[in-house]
């Protein structure tokens, strides 16, 4: 009998061009991203019309603010371990079913309590697709394009939030706040579908796991159509397989330094990002702009962040992530400050706001992808959704905390002051870690476990 013979399907993937079936999946992933960002943003969008529909103050929309962040905490911690449990394609399928039908439910929310109520547990669904979705994209690029195809799938995230200014500007006028949510609500039903039907399971993942083999020799096929897969062929991934707690393995084999500083980053930078998306549109609203306007600056922060990502991901692919994010968040910094300047003009403010959307939730996808290619297969979601997760405190934090400077009659200026400084420290740690990940990638790059 003719010995099995061996392929591992790491290098496999590292090697292959990016091929129909590749590209189909990033697709599906981003749709997801996409409805996740705009469903997440657009309780923003919508602020001021809630505020003038229901006669509260702006002050009243803080906890609000803070309810679908505070979800997404416990969605990004609990549903990117169970990812690296059981797999990603059914937990992104079962979270996005799980938002779409809180998100209709938005719609129906008839005060403040029930608001809070439904936004947090719409955040939980919300809270693992974006871990899961670049987990899964990563395990499928060719190493020459994986960062760049993991920002885009992150970038989604924000192609939905701008979108969904968009979409807001014009429902809004015509058919009351409520239809946002609705319309967020019955596209990821769709996504849902096509992703039951046509999304793959990672293949790293079912070769550590030893299953499906069929689906492995399949999806490879799809990537590789001229590999040498027979039936006897036993498959390898460069890495070991591991049990336990994958929470503590965050902080074992050199990785604990790394781990705290990533977590530090996601933290200070989603500070500004929730900060700046809750709050643009009623800032400008209160400044004396109209609603559609006000809407708008809310929704330059979303392109800025759209078409910054994809020239960052450009950047990081051929400069490194440390000087790349090191310069974006000091430019941030200065920015964000210049948005609360008295007197600036409604171009400049457009101008500003852009460039901190570029340089903010912009830059959010190349943090989310250096966590990606930091971590193992057994670890990459966790790895992800456990920096999400801490970052979503700071995702709490900075809308609640700019509805109290609000509240306490804080100028514009001086709410931008302090929104700049997060972005400052965003950069000092991001220095650090140059002395921190580089000896850790790699030390178990030789490591490999084979399945049949």
């Amino acid at each position: 009998m003719e010995p099995p013979s061996k392929l591992n399907v790491s290098d496999l993937i590292d090697n292959s061009t990016l091929g129909a079936f590749q590209t189909g999946i990033c697709i599906l992933c981003c749709l997801c991203l996409i409805m996740d960002g705009f469903d997440v943003q657009a309780i923003g969008y919508v602020a001021p019309a809630i505020i003038q529909d229901w006669k509260i103050p702006p002050s009243a929309l803080g906890p609000v603010f803070g309810a679908a962040p505070l979800g997404i905490l416990v969605g990004s911690l609990l549903f990117s371990m169970l990812a690296d449990k059981m797999g990603r394609r059914p937990v992104l399928i079962g979270l996005t079913v799980m938002f779409s039908v809180l998100t209709l439910l938005t719609a129906r929310a008839s005060s403040i309590p029930e608001l809070l109520v439904i936004r947090f547990i719409a955040g939980m669904g919300l809270g693992g697709i974006q871990p899961n979705g670049m987990a899964l994209m990563g395990e499928y690029s060719p190493r020459a394009v994986r960062i760049l195809l993991m920002m885009i799938v992150s970038n989604g995230f924000n192609v939905g939030a701008a979108f969904g200014g968009f979409v807001s500007a014009w429902l809004i006028p015509s058919f009351g706040w409520r239809s946002v949510f609705y319309f967020g609500g019955i596209v990821p039903l769709v996504i849902a579908a096509l992703m039951f039907f046509l999304l793959p399971e990672s293949l790293q993942f079912l070769v550590l796991k030893g299953t499906q083999a069929g689906n492995v020799r399949k999806w490879l096929k799809r990537i590789a159509p001229h590999a040498p897969v027979t039936g006897t062929t036993q498959f390898a991934v460069r890495e070991e397989k591991r049990e336990g707690m994958r929470f503590l393995q965050l902080f074992q084999e050199g990785r604990a330094t790394a781990t705290i500083l990533l977590w530090l980053i996601n933290f200070m930078n989603l500070v500004n990002v929730f900060l700046l998306a809750s709050w643009l549109p009623t800032v400008a609203k209160t400044a004396g702009y109209s609603t559609s306007t006000a809407v708008l600056v809310g929704t330059t922060l979303q392109v800025g962040a759209l078409i910054g990502t994809v020239v960052l991901g450009w950047l990081i692919e051929r400069l490194g992530f440390i000087p790349v994010l090191t310069t974006c968040f000091l430019i941030a910094c200065i920015n964000i400050a210049l948005i609360g300047q008295p007197g600036l003009s409604l171009l400049l403010l457009f101008v500003v706001v852009f460039i901190a959307g570029w340089c903010i939730p912009g830059a959010q996808p190349g943090v989310n992808a250096l966590s990606a290619t930091y971590y193992p297969t057994n670890l990459r979601s966790t790895g992800i959704g456990w920096g999400l997760g801490v970052g979503r405190i700071g995702a709490i934090i900075g809308p609640v905390l700019a509805g109290e400077m609000i509240r306490l009659k804080w100028s514009n200026q001086e709410v931008f002051l302090a929104a700049a400084v997060p972005a400052l420290i965003s950069a000092l740690f991001v220095i650090s870690l140059r002395w921190v990940i580089r000896p850790q990638a790699a030390s178990s790059a030789k490591t490999e476990v084979m399945a049949h």
